[in-house]
């Protein structure tokens, strides 16, 4: 008997020269202009990721319940090229989601990378022919595959709530989330977080970098004085 999978309207994908902006940026400098809670712990890289390359792209949201991947399939199917599979699986690690079959698909569809809070497997098979994948582990027990399930709604992902078209970044350090709305807000000011950080880096090769505030900060205090 078929299971209800609630579908919801897609958004306009961002332009090139925001997702061009967002490449160039780290999860690091994301979150430390985002309150430093815009990321997803425990969500990991586990194939397909360079060393030194982001992945960038929407959110292409997926709800289903743990181990499960029936409406994972159909948000496949309905993929653009350049969105990132996002699916919150509840965090559950002892059955894959999905494996190498899945990811070479989503390659083909286009699909810029995969985010999953759940488990993954066929990591060797991920890392040849899918987009980067992102996870909270692996495991080789299949899903199975009864649904229900929700796209293109709001979800959450390590405690992270992720709507669809939210921009994504993922880099060797996890996933950073930022909400579609304020894109330009927080691209702006990752973009002078960057130019600060490496006017620091400039300082350090010279050997003058102010660390002043670190005394400032603080209140010495001796110990066992006398001795």
């Amino acid at each position: 008997m078929p299971v209800e999978c609630r579908i919801h309207r897609s958004l306009e994908l961002p332009g090139h020269e925001t997702l061009a902006r967002l490449s160039a940026l780290a999860t690091s400098l994301v979150s430390d202009v985002f309150g430093r809670w815009a990321g997803a712990p425990g969500i990991l890289p586990i194939a397909g990721l360079a060393a030194g390359t982001t992945m960038v792209g929407p959110a292409l949201t997926v709800h289903t319940r743990p181990g499960d991947n029936l409406v994972v399939h159909k948000a496949l199917d309905i993929a653009r090229p350049g969105e990132i599979l996002v699916v919150a699986a509840g965090g559950a690690t002892d059955r894959a989601i999905l494996g190498g079959l899945m990811g070479r698909y989503a390659a083909a569809r286009g699909v810029a990378g995969i985010v999953v809070d759940g488990a993954v497997r066929d990591r060797s098979e991920l890392a040849m022919a899918a987009p980067p994948v992102f996870a909270r582990g692996l495991s080789h027990l299949g899903p199975y595959k009864d649904g229900p399930g929700e796209i293109r709604g709001s979800v959450s992902v390590g405690g992270l709530v992720i709507s669809d078209g939210d921009l994504i970044i993922g880099d060797e350090d996890g996933i950073a989330v930022i909400p579609r709305h304020r894109s330009e807000e927080i691209l702006a000011a990752a973009e002078r977080k960057r130019a600060a950080e490496t006017a620091e880096h400039d300082a350090i090769a010279s050997g003058t970098w102010d660390r002043r505030w670190i005394d400032q900060a603080l209140t010495l205090i001796e110990a066992n004085p006398g001795r």
